[in-house]
């Protein structure tokens, strides 16, 4: 899009109206190709910039080292054994770590409420963004449901007693917190995933102490569980093809970083921070944890996971030691991760469906999803979101350990996809900047070192593990339900899709778009498209799609912060700010 029309529409439609309209849910009849939801930041009834960079980084960190890592990895020890954890968690590690990076550059340039899912809509297409948000939104809530049962899964360490009765608290108290300011939410994050990082840097030190010999035997384990029958490698290449799922599901809410970006401070500057830092800490967290969880935890031991039950093997690491209270004390802390996580998961859940109801020209969900609290708080997608929860109420038909490997294996495929469309968005983004003849000095973070194989190589390789982790469920036997809960999502993306985009189709009326030189030309409301295949797809075409709209421009707090941030670096004790902005 030529500066003229940008310019143009820049002088029709101020920055301040268009987050009145936002706030309000006003329709906006015109808007540029691939206009973002803008989230108005610090106004009444919207969302409030709250969230400092110490928050943000934690709030990754909450996401992730969570159910999946505390409770997951049992569930993948005993069905692949301890190679393929290891070398499953490796290879998905690195593909989220490519995959946050190209997400980096996007939120950078575009902190926007919705964020990946608002990057699918604008860069490669509408409907497929359509399905992309509902499904995400449905992952998130369903995470909710997953980390609830989860809770039951630990309680039973302890008691059997009613374990309805402690999710339905627990679904209060994350309601509750979640109805506060979006500061008491990140403030609670951080104290928590605080807790879990402590904890797991103790269970390190325990868990090489238990392999060396102080443990209730006192016998030196060294790799002796990757020599029992049946191990390193359990269940052949199905067994090995299962645990990417569960990898999945444990590295899912690395790409929420995204979903922040409409309320952190100074996002220029702190997104790229966040994103470099805080996945390295994940992968040192994840790979040395899981080599010694390996180590010390034989892939059969009694009720590691099955129907009814999933013993967590940092629980039964600090058993090793002798000590019943160091076990509970290692419980309890898992109980608080799985708090934190269900807290995170609600939070970012609430966030996808308030950008769907603030999506331009046409909202992708109703409007009243974007009420907002004078605190910044969107209620009533808040409980549109939590009220999915109700499926963990299921695990008293069902068994919570089934239950809860159900729910793993839908959020993880879940996760796979967002990570496939920010692969693609990144693909279509990076065309659109080259083909528009912009610099690539003008972006506010650049992975350099991933141009330009980078998106290409997460699309490829997400594709590759959805369709070959369920191979279990087909191969030697097949299983229906097990089948069903790996690609399920599938399906019900794609008619989501055709349903959004045939309906997009006939209430869209033809609107006139500038080309260039001054000419009217005809496109669709998604904007113009090349060829008919584009045009009966709805895919955005890169030299239509509007690269300035939505751009975030630091503001005086930003300044500000920038110039306290290099005294401070500048003064007698920088050094011990700079260890601080690692750390912090």
């Amino acid at each position: 899009m030529s500066d003229n029309v940008h310019k143009q529409y820049a002088g029709s439609l101020s920055e301040a109206s268009l987050n009145e309209d936002v706030a309000t849910g006003a329709d906006i009849e015109e808007l540029p190709v691939g206009a973002l939801p803008l989230p108005p930041a610090d106004k009444n009834h919207a969302l409030h910039r709250g969230l400092s960079t110490r928050q943000v980084s934690m709030i990754a960190i909450a996401g992730t080292i969570g159910t999946g890592l505390f409770l997951g990895t049992g569930r993948s020890l005993a069905q692949g054994g301890p190679a393929s954890i290891l070398i499953c968690y490796a290879i998905v590690g690195f593909i989220v770590y490519i995959t946050l990076l190209l997400l980096g550059e996007m939120a950078t340039q575009y902190p926007v409420a919705g964020s990946f899912n608002a990057y699918a809509t604008r860069f490669f297409s509408p409907s497929y963004g359509f399905a992309l948000s509902w499904n995400y939104w449905f992952n998130d809530a369903v995470s909710v449901a997953s980390d609830l049962t989860a809770a039951q899964l630990v309680l039973q360490f302890w008691t059997p007693w009613h374990p309805w009765v402690i999710s339905l608290l627990f679904w209060v108290f994350l309601v509750a917190v979640n109805s506060a300011h979006v500061r008491a939410y990140g403030e609670l994050e951080y104290w928590l995933a605080s807790l879990k990082v402590v904890t797991i840097v103790i269970f390190i030190v325990v868990g090489i102490l238990v392999n060396v010999g102080v443990n209730q035997e006192h016998h030196y384990i060294g790799a002796k569980n990757w020599h029992i029958p049946g191990a390193p490698f359990v269940g052949g290449f199905g067994g090995f093809a299962r645990v990417f799922v569960t990898a999945s599901f444990a590295y899912g809410g690395t790409e929420s970083l995204g979903i922040t970006a409409g309320e952190t401070k100074n996002p220029s500057r702190n997104m790229p921070r966040v994103v470099k830092f805080v996945f390295w800490r994940i992968l040192f967290f994840y790979l040395i944890t899981i080599l010694l969880i390996g180590l010390n935890v034989p892939w059969d031991y009694p009720n590691l996971s099955n129907k009814s039950t999933t013993t967590s093997p940092f629980t039964i690491v600090f058993k090793e030691v002798g000590s019943n209270v160091a076990a509970s004390f290692m419980n309890t802390v898992i109980l608080t991760s799985v708090l934190s996580a269900g807290n995170h998961a609600l939070f970012a859940g609430t966030r996808v469906l308030y950008g769907l109801s603030v999506t331009r020209p046409t909202a992708q969900a109703p409007r009243f999803f974007s009420w907002t609290t004078k605190s910044g708080i969107p209620l009533p997608a808040l409980f549109a979101t939590s009220s999915v929860s109700i499926l963990c109420f299921g695990s008293s038909f069902i068994g919570s350990g089934e239950l809860w490997g159900w729910l793993q294996n839908i959020v993880g495929v879940s996760n796979q996809i967002a990570w496939v469309s920010i692969g693609l968005s990144s693909w279509r983004f990076r065309a659109a900047w080259i083909r528009q003849g912009r610099s690539l000095n003008e972006l506010k973070f650049r992975a350099g070192w991933t141009w330009p194989w980078g998106p290409p190589f997460v699309v490829i390789a997400v594709t590759a593990i959805i369709i070959i982790q369920g191979w279990s469920s087909v191969i030697p036997k097949f299983s229906a339900v097990d089948f069903v809960s790996f690609y399920v999502e599938i399906p019900v993306m794609l008619v989501m899709y055709l349903v959004w985009l045939f309906l997009n189709k006939l209430r869209a009326p033809k609107r006139q778009s500038v080309d260039p030189e001054g000419a009217p030309t005809t496109g669709t409301s998604a904007g113009t498209v090349t060829t008919k295949a584009a045009h009966w797809f709805d895919i955005v075409d890169t030299a239509e799609v509007d690269l300035y709209q939505d751009e975030y421009k630091d503001d005086v707090t930003d300044r500000i912060d920038d110039q306290d941030r290099e005294q401070r670096l500048l003064g007698k004790k920088g050094w011990l700010w700079r260890v601080y902005y690692i750390v912090a």
